[in-house]
């Protein structure tokens, strides 16, 4: 039997999640042991709050514009920063190391990605939210939902499925539009412009 990990209450873990997004503080992740996000190849933005050039291995920094610029992983994968006693800069990490939570992948019901992101994915599927009551797994469902209309609709309008980043964070965005259980038997391009309301609505309370 596969393992399973409990990601918490579902409202409680949503609380959070939104309010990262918003610019409210990281996630607080029970990572244990796991360090998937930092061995499938992720590019990490730097941000200048980070402040992290004293630091950062130049050979792996790469400015994407004059304000910007990425840390990049190794030819295998792994963050340059990462040893086998573990992150060499954990305490000062930057704010997207801070922000990345795999549930959301889980709360998505989709994995992060494909053969890159194999370790990330064998714990999105172990992930296991409870549900404080009736309306916080109606929510879930309803993330769920907006998921699967994203990439479904995604992949017949662009000829291929977005990133399963965006996806995930589009359908908490959105994901009231799903909460309103006609919206199934609304035309798809009518849920489409709903779903992009609904995430310029976020945007917009930022």
């Amino acid at each position: 039997m596969s393992e399973v990990l409990q990601a918490g209450p579902f409202r409680a873990w949503l609380a959070q999640f939104v309010a990262s997004l918003r610019g409210h503080g990281g996630t607080d992740v029970p990572c244990g042991t796991c360090v998937g996000c930092c061995v499938s190849g992720y590019p990490v933005p730097i941000r200048a709050t980070d402040a992290l050039d004293d630091v950062l291995p130049r050979e792996y920094v790469v400015s994407v514009s004059s304000i910007s610029k990425v840390l990049v992983a190794r030819e295998d994968g792994t963050c340059p920063m990462l040893q086998q006693s573990g992150c060499l800069i954990y305490s000062r990490r930057p704010q997207t190391c801070r922000d990345y939570d795999c549930r959301v992948f889980a709360a998505a019901g989709i994995d992060a990605g494909g053969p890159e992101r194999s370790v990330i994915n064998e714990r999105v599927r172990a992930w296991r939210f409870t549900y404080e009551d009736e309306q916080a797994r109606r929510v879930h469902e309803a993330v769920k939902a907006t998921a699967r209309f994203i990439r479904e609709s995604g992949a017949a309008s662009a000829g291929q499925a977005p990133s399963p980043g965006s996806v995930a964070v589009l359908s908490i965005k959105a994901f009231e539009v799903f909460l309103d259980r006609s919206a199934i038997s609304r035309p798809p391009r009518e849920i489409a412009a709903a779903i992009v309301a609904a995430s310029k609505k976020f945007d917009l309370a930022i």
